[in-house]
């Protein structure tokens, strides 16, 4: 009885970490997008998505850059497709005068549709939204230090329509909503003129 409950436990443990994926970006090419993701943006402007080599990176060589500028830059890993679950990921605000901003989406229908989490360094604070056609509206928000050329991490879990984002490791924002019930696409997002690097990516299906 003890050896069967064992082996439960265990399997299930398997399967949870082997529902998790981590995309640190390594493996591509420099200069370009990233193959399998959507590098686009919500509203106007031009997002410019590229790998590139950073020698101050969490996992070396390569991070995921966004140096354009556009009302709402995101990047969408194509090949997801998750309800409930978690998306993270390791982001440095580098530069940007209106916006200096790293963010996750999850349930993404496309890149119009889509709830967000993201951490500002000018502002200092995490926010939470949902962005409908293409309008994002704010949920809710916390104070929290947001350094500017520091790595940073933020992470959401998401269950239903109950929502936890943790930043740095902190508890900083739960919400509910259900906007988006259905199983969708995660990523990346920015703000504006924000330079952002990102590395480490991580999501996967509870």
């Amino acid at each position: 009885m003890k050896a069967s409950l064992f082996t439960m436990v265990v399997t299930t443990m398997a399967t949870a970490l082997a529902a998790a994926e981590t995309v640190n970006f390594d493996d591509m090419k420099a200069g370009v997008p990233p193959p399998g993701w959507s590098a686009t943006q919500t509203g106007s402007g031009t997002a410019k998505w590229s790998v590139e080599k950073d020698a101050s990176a969490p996992s070396k060589p390569n991070v995921l850059k966004q140096s354009g500028q556009a009302t709402f830059p995101v990047c969408i890993k194509n090949d997801t497709k998750i309800q409930d679950g978690f998306v993270e990921v390791k982001f440095k605000p580098v530069a940007g005068k209106e916006d200096q901003a790293g963010g996750v989406i999850w349930r993404a229908k496309d890149s119009d549709n889509y709830y967000i989490a993201r951490a500002n360094a000018l502002e200092g604070n995490v926010t939470i939204y949902h962005t409908i056609k293409g309008k994002r509206t704010e949920k809710k928000r916390t104070n929290m230090k947001v350094a500017s050329g520091e790595r940073h991490t933020l992470r959401v879990d998401f269950s239903g329509a109950h929502f936890t984002v943790m930043f740095d490791g902190k508890k900083a924002i739960e919400w509910d909503d259900d906007t988006f019930k259905n199983a969708g696409k995660v990523g990346v997002w920015t703000k504006a003129d924000s330079v952002t690097l990102f590395d480490d990516f991580r999501y996967g299906s509870k």
